[in-house]
């Protein structure tokens, strides 16, 4: 979901850095953008685990129209995120946060201004219109130093995760004492927030450039769609979300009808929940990166999303069963969500980073939008238990495409500075790096005046490196 959670637990693992501590400046950037992500990402997700409540309350609802509405943000959202983030390049960054962010404001108003389910969908729909996703990491990029980048992006991600949590578990509260026009109008209130913090909060850059690694660059597009592993990992997004969203279009009914909770005490399911999964998820996310073992972990969790849906399919009616089963399934997303960015950074070339991460997030939002819609077909066919095995079958293909993925180089991106003279011939220079004992991978980036490159520590000869660094 941003993926999610994109660069969250394991982003620091991405980089290493010449210098391990973040400025003032820096920090104010991490904390202000993440405030604004926040306020964002509560308003998009406390939607989700109520909105299904309202198939009998609202005009013309019917499930299907249910899912379009729970879903038709992912697809606004991946039409424009590409488009808004080169544009941004632009016209700067704040201009189009900013209206994206009032795109955002206004799709609230609009749906809580109604009690049709179809102006409601149009509200949705205006919501993603506001893609501010890419602007907003490349205006990070702008006001942070190389060196620091992925600090700054993993602090940026872990709010992303924290704030989807904090959303499932408000939103059915806000729901009981405010309705669903409430919910849409705070969503309204916090976009206006978001507004604020751009205008009078986060830094302004003294200038902006493309960043290959924070940003999309239309000349890597080519080169990035052209990458089979890349695209195992979009698919893998793609999936791993329309099994969410397609759960969601019916998880909260089934705690309602099957379990007798009401909406407003939903939130002692997800919070005992998520927090649990999060304890168990975590450890797997280290061992994953710290022992190199993401690629089997990888699989395993994909399987246990599998026995997760047979568990939510075939066990619903126990009370216990279901739990376990929603658990399981919190643990897989979680972890899932972390490695997926980090496996995108080691499988793109040292050059598309940014914009592989860029179709990347593309694809989960066509994914969220995909499963709203047939998680509402299927229940209206097939009922709850239809759509746990629409993600059974999913994730049995999802495994299928996975199970062939190389095991990932673990080296280690880096970002140096470059002193301007060496620029004069970027050619001969990148040659000379190549050539240093443990790099990998290396390409001068003139216009940012860095060199971005791969290596492996374990051979890496530092002082030669460090030689070519601007002292």
């Amino acid at each position: 979901m941003q993926s999610l959670l994109n660069h969250r637990i394991i982003s620091h693992h991405q980089s290493v850095t010449l210098n391990a501590m973040l400025n003032k400046q820096e920090w104010y950037t991490a904390s202000s953008l993440s405030a604004v992500y926040a306020v964002r990402m509560l308003g998009l997700f406390m939607i989700l685990p109520v909105f299904a409540l309202y198939t009998e309350t609202l005009a013309n609802a019917t499930p299907v129209l249910i899912g379009i509405a729970i879903g038709i943000y992912g697809l606004t959202q991946a039409v424009f995120q590409i488009p808004l983030g080169l544009l941004s390049d632009k016209i700067g960054r704040k201009p189009v946060i900013v209206g994206g962010l009032l795109l955002f404001a206004l799709g609230s108003v609009i749906a809580a201004s109604t009690n049709n389910i179809w102006i409601i969908i149009i509200g949705r729909a205006t919501q993603g219109m506001g893609a501010i996703a890419a602007a907003t990491m490349a205006l990070a990029a702008d006001l942070t130093r190389e060196q620091n980048r992925a600090k700054v992006m993993s602090v940026i991600g872990i709010t992303i995760g924290m704030s989807f949590m904090l959303a499932m578990i408000i939103g059915p509260l806000i729901n009981e004492w405010l309705g669903i026009s409430g919910v849409f109008w705070i969503t309204a209130g916090l976009a206006v927030t978001g507004v604020f913090l751009i205008l009078f909060i986060v830094p302004t850059p003294k200038y902006q450039i493309k960043h290959r690694d924070a940003g999309i660059n239309s000349g890597f597009l080519s080169l990035t769609l052209k990458n089979k592993l890349l695209w195992r990992m979009n698919i893998s997004v793609f999936i791993l979300h329309i099994i969410m969203t397609a759960n969601f279009s019916v998880l909260p009914l089934i705690f309602q009808d099957t379990l007798g909770l009401d909406g407003a005490d939903h939130w002692k399911i997800y919070l005992p929940v998520f927090a649990s999964s999060f304890l168990f998820s975590v450890p797997l996310i280290v061992i994953a990166e710290k022992y190199q073992k993401i690629r089997s972990l990888f699989l395993i969790a994909i399987f246990t999303i599998i026995i997760a849906q047979f568990g939510m399919a075939f066990g619903r009616i126990d009370t216990i069963t279901l739990i376990l089963a929603f658990l399981s399934f919190f643990i897989g997303f979680n972890f899932l969500e972390a490695v997926q960015p980090s496996l995108v950074a080691k499988y793109a070339d040292v050059n598309t980073k940014g914009t592989a991460m860029g179709v990347f997030s593309t694809m989960q939002f066509i994914g969220i939008f995909i499963g709203g819609l047939a998680g509402g077909i299927v229940q209206s066919y097939y009922g709850y238990t239809g759509v746990f095995l629409l993600g059974a079958g999913m994730a049995w293909f999802w495994l299928f495409v996975a199970i062939t993925l190389p095991k990932p180089n673990f080296y280690q991106s880096r970002i140096i500075e470059i002193d301007k003279k060496m620029l004069d011939d970027c050619d001969s220079l990148e040659l000379a790096i190549s050539q240093i004992t443990g790099v990998k991978e290396v390409s001068v980036s003139p216009d940012e005046g860095v060199v971005y490159l791969k290596a492996d520590n374990k051979e890496l000869d530092e002082e030669a490196l460090l030689a070519f660094s601007k002292s």
